[in-house]
Protein backbone atom coordinates (compact mmCIF):
# COMPACT_ATOMS: atom_id res chain seq x y z
CA UNK A 1 0.00 0.00 0.00
CA UNK A 2 0.79 3.43 -0.88
CA UNK A 3 0.37 6.71 0.98
CA UNK A 4 1.25 10.46 0.34
CA UNK A 5 3.11 12.03 3.25
CA UNK A 6 5.17 15.07 3.65
CA UNK A 7 8.59 14.84 4.29
CA UNK A 8 8.06 15.26 8.16
CA UNK A 9 5.10 12.59 8.22
CA UNK A 10 7.85 10.74 6.59
CA UNK A 11 10.25 10.92 9.04
CA UNK A 12 7.89 10.25 11.75
CA UNK A 13 6.60 7.05 10.47
CA UNK A 14 10.52 5.75 9.48
CA UNK A 15 11.72 6.58 12.58
CA UNK A 16 8.82 4.16 14.16
CA UNK A 17 9.26 1.98 11.43
CA UNK A 18 13.35 1.70 12.62
CA UNK A 19 11.85 0.74 16.82
CA UNK A 20 12.69 4.09 17.63
CA UNK A 21 11.23 4.21 21.20
CA UNK A 22 12.45 7.85 22.50
CA UNK A 23 11.81 11.41 20.70
CA UNK A 24 12.25 14.64 22.07
CA UNK A 25 12.32 18.53 20.50
CA UNK A 26 11.73 21.95 20.50
CA UNK A 27 8.86 22.99 18.12
CA UNK A 28 10.55 25.12 15.31
CA UNK A 29 9.48 25.29 11.64
CA UNK A 30 9.97 23.31 9.21
CA UNK A 31 10.84 20.68 11.60
CA UNK A 32 8.20 20.68 14.33
CA UNK A 33 5.38 18.39 12.64
CA UNK A 34 7.95 15.80 12.94
CA UNK A 35 7.71 14.87 16.49
CA UNK A 36 4.32 15.69 16.53
CA UNK A 37 3.22 13.02 14.16
CA UNK A 38 5.84 10.36 16.11
CA UNK A 39 4.09 11.03 19.25
CA UNK A 40 0.86 9.51 17.91
CA UNK A 41 2.23 5.83 17.57
CA UNK A 42 1.91 3.53 19.67
CA UNK A 43 4.67 2.63 22.32
CA UNK A 44 6.64 5.61 21.80
CA UNK A 45 7.76 8.04 24.42
CA UNK A 46 7.65 11.74 23.06
CA UNK A 47 8.61 15.17 24.31
CA UNK A 48 8.74 18.90 23.90
CA UNK A 49 11.80 19.44 25.62
CA UNK A 50 12.49 23.44 27.14
CA UNK A 51 15.10 23.67 24.54
CA UNK A 52 16.54 22.22 21.62
CA UNK A 53 19.84 21.34 23.83
CA UNK A 54 17.79 19.56 26.24
CA UNK A 55 15.94 17.54 23.94
CA UNK A 56 19.75 16.59 22.66
CA UNK A 57 20.64 15.69 25.74
CA UNK A 58 17.50 13.58 26.38
CA UNK A 59 17.98 11.73 23.22
CA UNK A 60 21.57 11.01 23.74
CA UNK A 61 20.71 9.60 27.11
CA UNK A 62 18.67 7.62 25.60
CA UNK A 63 21.11 6.14 23.64
CA UNK A 64 24.00 5.94 26.29
CA UNK A 65 21.27 3.42 27.91
CA UNK A 66 20.88 0.92 24.73
CA UNK A 67 18.07 2.72 23.44
CA UNK A 68 16.97 4.33 20.20
CA UNK A 69 16.39 8.37 19.76
CA UNK A 70 15.35 10.44 17.87
CA UNK A 71 15.82 14.61 18.22
CA UNK A 72 14.59 16.98 15.75
CA UNK A 73 14.75 20.92 15.64
CA UNK A 74 15.13 23.19 12.91
CA UNK A 75 18.72 24.94 11.65
CA UNK A 76 19.00 27.34 14.19
CA UNK A 77 17.99 25.36 17.17
CA UNK A 78 21.25 23.48 15.86
CA UNK A 79 23.32 26.01 17.48
CA UNK A 80 21.45 26.11 20.63
CA UNK A 81 22.41 22.14 20.58
CA UNK A 82 25.49 22.16 18.78
CA UNK A 83 27.54 21.79 22.55
CA UNK A 84 25.82 18.11 22.67
CA UNK A 85 26.97 17.60 19.34
CA UNK A 86 30.19 17.86 19.71
CA UNK A 87 30.12 15.59 23.09
CA UNK A 88 28.07 12.93 21.59
CA UNK A 89 30.58 12.79 18.71
CA UNK A 90 33.13 12.16 21.01
CA UNK A 91 31.77 9.69 23.13
CA UNK A 92 29.64 7.38 20.94
CA UNK A 93 26.65 5.63 22.18
CA UNK A 94 25.80 2.19 23.28
CA UNK A 95 22.24 2.46 21.11
CA UNK A 96 21.40 4.66 18.11
CA UNK A 97 21.05 8.35 17.88
CA UNK A 98 19.25 10.27 14.70
CA UNK A 99 19.17 13.90 14.91
CA UNK A 100 16.98 15.61 12.33
CA UNK A 101 17.80 19.13 11.46
CA UNK A 102 15.70 20.99 8.90
CA UNK A 103 17.23 23.84 7.10
CA UNK A 104 15.03 26.56 5.89
CA UNK A 105 16.48 28.33 2.24
CA UNK A 106 14.80 31.52 1.52
CA UNK A 107 13.92 32.13 5.44
CA UNK A 108 10.41 31.53 5.38
CA UNK A 109 10.48 31.31 9.04
CA UNK A 110 13.90 32.44 9.85
CA UNK A 111 16.12 34.72 10.55
CA UNK A 112 18.73 33.50 8.83
CA UNK A 113 19.69 30.49 6.61
CA UNK A 114 22.68 29.44 7.63
CA UNK A 115 23.83 25.86 6.00
CA UNK A 116 24.05 23.24 8.78
CA UNK A 117 26.05 20.56 6.59
CA UNK A 118 29.00 22.50 7.94
CA UNK A 119 27.93 21.58 11.72
CA UNK A 120 28.74 17.56 10.11
CA UNK A 121 31.79 18.51 9.19
CA UNK A 122 32.99 20.42 12.27
CA UNK A 123 31.92 17.52 14.89
CA UNK A 124 32.93 15.18 12.47
CA UNK A 125 29.74 12.83 12.41
CA UNK A 126 27.82 11.67 9.34
CA UNK A 127 25.19 13.57 7.64
CA UNK A 128 22.94 12.36 5.26
CA UNK A 129 20.46 14.25 2.87
CA UNK A 130 17.20 12.22 1.86
CA UNK A 131 15.36 14.03 -1.78
CA UNK A 132 11.84 13.27 -1.30
CA UNK A 133 9.14 11.33 1.63
CA UNK A 134 10.13 7.80 0.63
CA UNK A 135 13.95 8.44 0.99
CA UNK A 136 13.17 10.18 4.64
CA UNK A 137 11.40 7.80 5.70
CA UNK A 138 14.23 5.09 4.45
CA UNK A 139 16.88 7.78 6.03
CA UNK A 140 16.01 7.26 9.67
CA UNK A 141 16.60 3.29 9.63
CA UNK A 142 20.14 3.87 7.85
CA UNK A 143 20.55 6.63 9.66
CA UNK A 144 19.87 4.19 13.18
CA UNK A 145 22.56 1.79 10.91
CA UNK A 146 25.44 3.44 10.75
CA UNK A 147 24.76 5.15 14.22
CA UNK A 148 25.15 1.77 15.73
CA UNK A 149 28.02 0.48 13.72
CA UNK A 150 29.87 3.56 13.64
CA UNK A 151 29.43 4.62 17.05
CA UNK A 152 28.53 8.45 16.36
CA UNK A 153 24.75 10.27 16.29
CA UNK A 154 24.30 10.69 12.73
CA UNK A 155 22.47 13.88 11.17
CA UNK A 156 19.65 13.89 9.02
CA UNK A 157 19.64 16.82 6.77
CA UNK A 158 16.07 18.13 5.58
CA UNK A 159 15.23 21.91 4.21
CA UNK A 160 11.38 23.28 4.36
CA UNK A 161 11.08 22.41 0.52
CA UNK A 162 11.28 18.66 1.66
CA UNK A 163 9.39 18.65 5.02
CA UNK A 164 6.59 20.43 3.46
CA UNK A 165 6.41 18.78 0.39
CA UNK A 166 3.77 15.85 -0.30
CA UNK A 167 5.25 12.65 -1.97
CA UNK A 168 4.17 8.78 -2.43
CA UNK A 169 5.53 6.35 0.17
CA UNK A 170 5.52 3.02 0.61
CA UNK A 171 3.58 1.44 3.95
CA UNK A 172 5.09 -1.00 5.85
CA UNK A 173 4.45 -2.93 8.46
CA UNK A 174 6.35 -2.43 11.69
CA UNK A 175 8.72 -5.39 12.80
CA UNK A 176 6.84 -7.36 15.89
CA UNK A 177 9.95 -6.63 19.16
CA UNK A 178 9.40 -8.40 22.17
CA UNK A 179 9.14 -6.69 25.42
CA UNK A 180 13.11 -5.16 26.16
CA UNK A 181 14.29 -6.83 29.72
CA UNK A 182 15.81 -3.73 32.11
CA UNK A 183 19.36 -3.98 32.55
CA UNK A 184 22.13 -2.59 33.97
CA UNK A 185 23.55 1.08 32.88
CA UNK A 186 27.01 0.13 31.00
CA UNK A 187 29.50 2.27 33.17
CA UNK A 188 32.57 3.13 30.74
CA UNK A 189 33.78 6.32 32.35
CA UNK A 190 36.84 6.47 29.79
CA UNK A 191 33.77 6.54 27.05
CA UNK A 192 31.13 8.32 28.40
CA UNK A 193 32.75 11.12 30.93
CA UNK A 194 34.48 13.75 28.98
CA UNK A 195 37.36 14.73 31.34
CA UNK A 196 39.93 16.46 29.33
CA UNK A 197 42.13 12.91 30.78
CA UNK A 198 39.80 10.97 28.46
CA UNK A 199 38.62 13.04 26.11
CA UNK A 200 42.07 13.18 24.30
CA UNK A 201 41.88 9.60 24.10
CA UNK A 202 38.72 9.59 22.29
CA UNK A 203 40.04 12.03 19.64
CA UNK A 204 42.20 9.42 17.52
CA UNK A 205 38.93 7.43 17.74
CA UNK A 206 36.91 10.19 16.41
CA UNK A 207 39.48 10.82 13.58
CA UNK A 208 39.58 6.87 12.88
CA UNK A 209 36.12 6.31 12.36
CA UNK A 210 35.73 9.24 9.75
CA UNK A 211 38.25 7.23 7.51
CA UNK A 212 35.79 4.60 8.04
CA UNK A 213 32.75 6.32 7.22
CA UNK A 214 34.68 7.96 4.06
CA UNK A 215 35.07 4.13 3.00
CA UNK A 216 31.51 3.96 3.12
CA UNK A 217 30.49 6.40 1.71
CA UNK A 218 31.64 5.00 -1.61
CA UNK A 219 29.88 1.53 -1.28
CA UNK A 220 26.56 2.74 0.29
CA UNK A 221 23.80 2.75 -1.76
CA UNK A 222 22.99 6.44 -0.69
CA UNK A 223 25.21 7.61 -3.15
CA UNK A 224 25.06 6.59 -6.98
CA UNK A 225 25.88 7.45 -10.00
CA UNK A 226 23.02 7.51 -12.70
CA UNK A 227 24.00 7.30 -15.99
CA UNK A 228 23.31 9.74 -18.89
CA UNK A 229 24.93 11.52 -21.60
CA UNK A 230 29.45 12.47 -21.39
CA UNK A 231 28.15 16.46 -21.59
CA UNK A 232 27.08 17.30 -18.32
CA UNK A 233 28.06 15.49 -14.65
CA UNK A 234 25.73 16.85 -11.65
CA UNK A 235 26.66 16.34 -7.94
CA UNK A 236 23.78 17.56 -6.14
CA UNK A 237 21.37 16.19 -2.91
CA UNK A 238 18.71 16.52 -1.40
CA UNK A 239 15.19 18.32 -2.43
CA UNK A 240 17.41 20.18 -5.25
CA UNK A 241 18.16 16.81 -6.65
CA UNK A 242 14.59 16.68 -8.32
CA UNK A 243 14.93 20.11 -9.35
CA UNK A 244 17.91 19.54 -11.35
CA UNK A 245 16.68 16.07 -12.25
CA UNK A 246 13.66 18.03 -14.32
CA UNK A 247 16.47 21.24 -15.83
CA UNK A 248 18.96 18.46 -17.01
CA UNK A 249 16.99 14.99 -18.14
CA UNK A 250 19.90 13.91 -20.16
CA UNK A 251 22.61 14.88 -17.75
CA UNK A 252 24.84 11.77 -15.82
CA UNK A 253 23.82 12.38 -11.88
CA UNK A 254 26.00 11.74 -9.03
CA UNK A 255 22.81 11.85 -6.55
CA UNK A 256 24.19 11.95 -3.17
CA UNK A 257 22.11 10.68 -0.12
CA UNK A 258 25.32 10.84 2.56
CA UNK A 259 26.30 14.75 1.92
CA UNK A 260 29.15 14.28 5.06
CA UNK A 261 32.05 12.35 4.71
CA UNK A 262 31.79 12.96 0.68
CA UNK A 263 32.67 10.16 -1.91
CA UNK A 264 36.20 11.03 -3.01
CA UNK A 265 36.19 7.70 -5.59
CA UNK A 266 32.29 8.28 -6.99
CA UNK A 267 33.44 12.34 -7.79
CA UNK A 268 36.29 11.44 -9.65
CA UNK A 269 34.37 8.33 -11.49
CA UNK A 270 31.98 11.02 -12.82
CA UNK A 271 34.39 13.30 -13.63
CA UNK A 272 36.01 11.26 -15.69
CA UNK A 273 32.89 10.31 -17.48
CA UNK A 274 31.72 13.18 -18.54
CA UNK A 275 33.41 16.50 -20.29
CA UNK A 276 31.87 19.09 -17.65
CA UNK A 277 31.11 18.74 -14.01
CA UNK A 278 28.43 20.86 -12.42
CA UNK A 279 27.63 20.85 -8.68
CA UNK A 280 24.19 22.74 -7.89
CA UNK A 281 23.22 22.67 -4.36
CA UNK A 282 21.25 25.07 -2.17
CA UNK A 283 22.99 27.51 -0.13
CA UNK A 284 26.57 27.69 0.47
CA UNK A 285 28.90 25.77 -1.76
CA UNK A 286 29.95 22.67 0.26
CA UNK A 287 30.50 20.04 -2.29
CA UNK A 288 31.47 22.14 -4.60
CA UNK A 289 34.78 23.17 -2.35
CA UNK A 290 35.46 19.51 -1.51
CA UNK A 291 35.59 18.94 -5.56
CA UNK A 292 37.55 21.61 -6.29
CA UNK A 293 40.19 20.38 -3.39
CA UNK A 294 40.53 16.76 -4.88
CA UNK A 295 41.51 18.98 -8.25
CA UNK A 296 38.27 18.81 -10.38
CA UNK A 297 37.18 21.76 -12.31
CA UNK A 298 33.45 22.37 -11.58
CA UNK A 299 30.80 24.86 -12.22
CA UNK A 300 28.96 25.94 -9.13
CA UNK A 301 28.52 29.05 -7.39
CA UNK A 302 30.15 31.39 -10.40
CA UNK A 303 26.18 29.55 -11.96
CA UNK A 304 23.45 29.11 -9.03
CA UNK A 305 23.13 31.51 -6.34
CA UNK A 306 23.99 31.15 -2.96
CA UNK A 307 21.15 32.76 -1.82
CA UNK A 308 17.63 31.80 -1.75
CA UNK A 309 15.43 28.54 -1.94
CA UNK A 310 15.80 27.07 -5.79
CA UNK A 311 13.01 25.76 -7.57
CA UNK A 312 13.28 24.33 -10.93
CA UNK A 313 12.13 27.82 -12.47
CA UNK A 314 14.92 29.59 -11.18
CA UNK A 315 18.05 26.72 -11.71
CA UNK A 316 16.84 27.02 -15.63
CA UNK A 317 17.04 30.55 -15.19
CA UNK A 318 20.61 30.46 -13.96
CA UNK A 319 21.39 27.99 -16.20
CA UNK A 320 20.54 29.02 -19.48
CA UNK A 321 22.34 32.37 -18.58
CA UNK A 322 25.70 30.62 -17.89
CA UNK A 323 25.02 28.62 -21.23
CA UNK A 324 24.46 25.32 -19.73
CA UNK A 325 21.45 24.82 -21.66
CA UNK A 326 19.57 26.90 -24.43
CA UNK A 327 17.60 29.33 -23.82
CA UNK A 328 14.21 29.72 -24.23
CA UNK A 329 12.91 30.98 -27.21
CA UNK A 330 9.03 30.70 -25.46
CA UNK A 331 6.79 33.31 -24.64
CA UNK A 332 6.06 33.81 -20.66
CA UNK A 333 3.02 34.66 -20.10
CA UNK A 334 2.80 37.66 -17.41
CA UNK A 335 1.03 37.00 -14.16
CA UNK A 336 -0.85 40.06 -12.88
CA UNK A 337 0.89 41.48 -9.17
CA UNK A 338 -1.13 41.29 -6.03
CA UNK A 339 -1.16 43.79 -3.58
CA UNK A 340 1.18 43.42 -0.62
CA UNK A 341 0.33 41.85 2.68
CA UNK A 342 2.73 42.65 4.94
CA UNK A 343 2.59 40.10 8.00
CA UNK A 344 0.80 41.46 10.96
CA UNK A 345 -0.56 40.09 14.34
CA UNK A 346 -4.36 37.82 14.30
CA UNK A 347 -7.55 39.86 14.67
CA UNK A 348 -7.91 39.44 18.11
CA UNK A 349 -4.22 38.99 19.39
CA UNK A 350 -3.76 39.87 22.96
CA UNK A 351 -0.19 40.78 21.65
CA UNK A 352 -1.58 43.64 20.14
CA UNK A 353 -2.54 46.30 22.86
CA UNK A 354 0.84 45.65 24.40
CA UNK A 355 2.67 47.15 21.59
CA UNK A 356 0.28 49.36 20.95
CA UNK A 357 1.11 50.84 24.80
CA UNK A 358 4.61 50.50 23.77
CA UNK A 359 4.12 52.48 21.10
CA UNK A 360 2.40 55.45 22.57
CA UNK A 361 5.11 55.62 25.34
CA UNK A 362 7.79 55.74 22.92
CA UNK A 363 9.48 52.83 24.81
CA UNK A 364 12.38 51.15 23.26
CA UNK A 365 11.69 47.37 22.94
CA UNK A 366 13.77 44.95 22.52
CA UNK A 367 12.71 41.62 21.24
CA UNK A 368 13.09 37.86 20.98
CA UNK A 369 11.39 35.22 18.21
CA UNK A 370 7.67 34.31 18.07
CA UNK A 371 4.75 35.59 16.62
CA UNK A 372 4.94 39.06 19.00
CA UNK A 373 7.40 39.76 16.63
CA UNK A 374 5.36 41.10 14.31
CA UNK A 375 4.66 44.49 17.15
CA UNK A 376 8.26 45.49 14.75
CA UNK A 377 5.92 45.81 11.76
CA UNK A 378 4.35 48.76 11.00
CA UNK A 379 1.76 50.19 12.11
CA UNK A 380 3.10 49.18 15.60
CA UNK A 381 6.60 49.58 14.76
CA UNK A 382 6.98 48.81 17.97
CA UNK A 383 10.14 46.29 18.95
CA UNK A 384 13.03 47.12 18.02
CA UNK A 385 16.04 44.24 17.72
CA UNK A 386 15.42 40.66 17.57
CA UNK A 387 18.11 38.55 17.64
CA UNK A 388 17.59 35.06 18.42
CA UNK A 389 15.72 32.98 21.17
CA UNK A 390 16.50 34.47 24.48
CA UNK A 391 18.68 37.05 23.43
CA UNK A 392 16.08 40.38 24.61
CA UNK A 393 16.89 40.09 28.20
CA UNK A 394 20.67 39.87 27.62
CA UNK A 395 20.86 42.63 24.91
CA UNK A 396 18.83 45.05 27.50
CA UNK A 397 20.80 44.52 30.27
CA UNK A 398 23.72 45.76 27.64
CA UNK A 399 21.83 48.60 26.68
CA UNK A 400 20.86 49.59 30.09
CA UNK A 401 24.41 49.43 31.15
CA UNK A 402 25.39 52.25 28.71
CA UNK A 403 22.46 54.25 29.44
CA UNK A 404 19.99 55.53 26.88
CA UNK A 405 17.56 58.43 27.46
CA UNK A 406 14.98 56.27 26.39
CA UNK A 407 12.54 53.94 28.48
CA UNK A 408 13.30 50.42 27.72
CA UNK A 409 11.83 47.16 28.07
CA UNK A 410 12.58 43.68 27.12
CA UNK A 411 9.85 41.67 25.15
CA UNK A 412 9.67 37.69 25.17
CA UNK A 413 7.00 35.28 25.08
CA UNK A 414 6.54 32.71 27.36
CA UNK A 415 7.75 29.80 25.39
CA UNK A 416 10.61 31.55 24.16
CA UNK A 417 11.02 32.53 28.04
CA UNK A 418 11.19 28.65 29.04
CA UNK A 419 12.95 27.96 26.09
CA UNK A 420 16.41 30.39 26.83
CA UNK A 421 14.85 32.88 28.79
CA UNK A 422 15.25 31.66 32.43
CA UNK A 423 19.02 31.77 32.76
CA UNK A 424 19.56 35.86 31.55
CA UNK A 425 16.48 36.61 34.01
CA UNK A 426 18.80 35.10 36.53
CA UNK A 427 21.92 37.20 35.55
CA UNK A 428 19.62 40.03 35.26
CA UNK A 429 18.81 39.88 38.80
CA UNK A 430 22.09 38.23 39.97
CA UNK A 431 24.00 41.72 38.33
CA UNK A 432 21.71 44.07 40.00
CA UNK A 433 20.22 45.45 36.78
CA UNK A 434 17.23 48.06 36.81
CA UNK A 435 15.43 46.97 34.04
CA UNK A 436 12.04 45.68 32.89
CA UNK A 437 11.58 42.42 31.12
CA UNK A 438 7.61 41.79 29.88
CA UNK A 439 6.53 38.29 28.99
CA UNK A 440 3.85 38.11 26.55
CA UNK A 441 2.17 34.97 27.86
CA UNK A 442 -0.63 33.38 25.52
CA UNK A 443 -0.04 29.93 27.12
CA UNK A 444 0.86 27.82 24.08
CA UNK A 445 3.65 28.08 21.47
CA UNK A 446 1.66 29.53 19.07
CA UNK A 447 4.25 30.65 16.42
CA UNK A 448 4.84 26.84 15.23
CA UNK A 449 1.26 25.85 15.63
CA UNK A 450 0.72 25.64 19.13
CA UNK A 451 2.47 22.93 20.72
CA UNK A 452 2.65 22.54 24.66
CA UNK A 453 5.18 24.24 26.97
CA UNK A 454 5.99 24.15 30.43
CA UNK A 455 3.07 26.96 31.14
CA UNK A 456 0.38 25.21 29.59
CA UNK A 457 -0.27 21.89 31.69
CA UNK A 458 -0.11 19.67 28.92
CA UNK A 459 2.68 17.79 27.81
CA UNK A 460 3.08 16.75 23.82
CA UNK A 461 1.28 13.41 24.68
CA UNK A 462 -1.75 14.71 25.96
CA UNK A 463 -0.70 14.15 29.65
CA UNK A 464 -1.61 16.67 32.53
CA UNK A 465 1.40 18.41 34.22
CA UNK A 466 1.69 21.22 36.90
CA UNK A 467 1.98 24.67 35.05
CA UNK A 468 5.22 26.56 35.61
CA UNK A 469 4.31 30.00 36.61
CA UNK A 470 6.76 32.85 34.98
CA UNK A 471 5.45 35.18 38.09
CA UNK A 472 6.26 32.92 40.58
CA UNK A 473 9.61 31.66 39.24
CA UNK A 474 10.40 35.33 38.80
CA UNK A 475 10.15 35.55 42.42
CA UNK A 476 11.54 32.85 43.79
CA UNK A 477 14.87 34.48 42.06
CA UNK A 478 14.27 37.52 44.32
CA UNK A 479 12.05 39.82 41.65
CA UNK A 480 10.25 42.05 44.37
CA UNK A 481 8.26 44.21 41.53
CA UNK A 482 6.33 41.44 39.71
CA UNK A 483 2.67 42.23 38.45
CA UNK A 484 0.06 39.85 35.87
CA UNK A 485 -2.12 42.19 33.40
CA UNK A 486 -4.25 41.23 30.88
CA UNK A 487 -3.44 42.93 27.81
CA UNK A 488 -7.29 43.99 26.82
CA UNK A 489 -7.57 46.40 29.65
CA UNK A 490 -5.19 49.08 27.95
CA UNK A 491 -4.99 51.69 30.96
CA UNK A 492 -3.83 49.12 33.35
CA UNK A 493 -1.20 48.45 30.27
CA UNK A 494 0.45 51.78 30.11
CA UNK A 495 -0.07 52.38 34.20
CA UNK A 496 1.99 49.35 35.04
CA UNK A 497 4.32 50.28 31.88
CA UNK A 498 4.91 53.56 33.14
CA UNK A 499 5.50 52.60 36.88
CA UNK A 500 7.80 49.81 36.02
CA UNK A 501 9.93 51.66 33.54
CA UNK A 502 10.16 54.11 36.31
CA UNK A 503 11.11 51.94 38.64
CA UNK A 504 14.91 51.74 40.14
CA UNK A 505 14.53 47.95 40.68
CA UNK A 506 14.39 45.31 38.26
CA UNK A 507 11.13 44.46 37.54
CA UNK A 508 9.24 41.88 35.04
CA UNK A 509 5.36 41.92 33.92
CA UNK A 510 3.45 39.13 32.98
CA UNK A 511 0.87 39.93 30.11
CA UNK A 512 -1.13 37.22 30.01
CA UNK A 513 -4.33 36.20 28.07
CA UNK A 514 -4.48 33.03 25.72
CA UNK A 515 -3.96 32.61 21.83
CA UNK A 516 -7.34 33.23 20.56
CA UNK A 517 -6.71 30.94 17.81
CA UNK A 518 -5.93 28.42 20.45
CA UNK A 519 -9.15 29.06 22.48
CA UNK A 520 -11.39 29.64 19.12
CA UNK A 521 -12.81 32.23 21.06
CA UNK A 522 -14.92 34.22 19.22
CA UNK A 523 -17.60 37.08 20.48
CA UNK A 524 -20.30 39.47 18.20
CA UNK A 525 -18.45 41.56 15.58
CA UNK A 526 -17.74 45.18 16.46
CA UNK A 527 -19.10 47.87 13.67
CA UNK A 528 -18.27 51.58 13.80
CA UNK A 529 -21.07 54.29 14.35
CA UNK A 530 -20.15 56.90 11.07
CA UNK A 531 -21.85 59.32 12.62
CA UNK A 532 -19.65 59.56 15.58
CA UNK A 533 -16.43 58.34 14.28
CA UNK A 534 -14.35 61.01 13.50
CA UNK A 535 -11.55 59.16 11.42
CA UNK A 536 -8.97 59.87 13.55
CA UNK A 537 -7.21 56.92 12.72
CA UNK A 538 -6.15 55.48 16.25
CA UNK A 539 -7.92 52.27 15.13
CA UNK A 540 -6.03 52.06 11.66
CA UNK A 541 -2.88 52.30 13.89
CA UNK A 542 -3.29 49.57 15.73
CA UNK A 543 -2.83 46.84 12.94
CA UNK A 544 -5.81 44.96 13.50
CA UNK A 545 -6.82 43.69 9.63
CA UNK A 546 -10.31 43.49 10.19
CA UNK A 547 -10.19 47.57 10.32
CA UNK A 548 -9.75 49.23 7.07
CA UNK A 549 -10.06 53.01 5.75
CA UNK A 550 -12.71 53.02 3.14
CA UNK A 551 -14.75 55.40 1.19
CA UNK A 552 -17.17 57.33 3.47
CA UNK A 553 -15.28 56.48 6.57
CA UNK A 554 -13.76 53.53 8.67
CA UNK A 555 -15.23 50.04 8.01
CA UNK A 556 -14.67 46.54 10.36
CA UNK A 557 -14.90 43.47 8.46
CA UNK A 558 -17.58 41.12 10.19
CA UNK A 559 -16.51 38.04 9.10
CA UNK A 560 -12.39 38.47 9.90
CA UNK A 561 -13.72 40.50 13.36
CA UNK A 562 -13.42 38.24 16.79
CA UNK A 563 -15.20 40.82 18.99
CA UNK A 564 -12.06 41.42 21.18
CA UNK A 565 -13.40 44.97 21.83
CA UNK A 566 -9.44 46.44 21.65
CA UNK A 567 -10.20 48.67 19.66
CA UNK A 568 -13.58 50.05 21.16
CA UNK A 569 -10.95 50.54 24.23
CA UNK A 570 -9.19 53.18 22.61
CA UNK A 571 -11.47 54.69 20.49
CA UNK A 572 -12.16 58.72 21.74
CA UNK A 573 -15.08 59.39 20.55
CA UNK A 574 -17.25 56.10 21.53
CA UNK A 575 -17.90 55.35 17.80
CA UNK A 576 -16.69 51.08 17.76
CA UNK A 577 -18.91 48.65 19.72
CA UNK A 578 -21.43 45.84 19.81
CA UNK A 579 -24.25 46.78 16.75
CA UNK A 580 -27.75 48.34 18.49
CA UNK A 581 -31.31 47.61 17.16
CA UNK A 582 -30.67 50.95 15.89
CA UNK A 583 -27.82 50.25 13.91
CA UNK A 584 -25.55 52.16 15.82
CA UNK A 585 -23.33 51.01 18.45
CA UNK A 586 -24.00 50.78 22.58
Amino acid sequence: MKKIMSGNEAFAYGAYLAGIKVGAAYPGTPSTEIMDNFSKYPGVYAEWSANEKVAFDVGAGAAYAGGRALVAMKHVGMNVASEVLFYTSYTGMKGGLVVINADDPGMHSSQNEQDNRHYARFAKVPMLEPADSEEAKQSVKAALEISESFDTPVVVRTTTRLSHSLSIVEMEEPVAEAPAESVAYERNASKYVMVPAYARGRHPVIEERLKKLAEFAETTPLNRIEPGDDQIGIITSGVVYQYAREVFPNATFLKLGMVYPLPDGLIRELAGRVKQVVVIEELDPFIEEHVRLLGIQTRGKDVFSNIGEFSPGRIRRFAQEAGLIPGSNQSTVTMPQLPGRPPMLCPGCGHRGLFYALQRLNVAAFGDIGCYTLGAAPPLSAMHTCGCMGASIGVIQGVDRVGVKDRTVAVIGDSTFFHSGVAPLISLKYNNSSSTVIVVDNRITAMTGHQENPGSGKTLQGADTPVIKIDELARSIGFNKVDVINPYEFRTVVDTIKDHVQSEESSLIVAQYPCVLNIREKKPALVVDVEKCNECGNCIRIGCSPITKVEGGISINAELCIGCGFCATICSQGAIGPQNKEGGTD
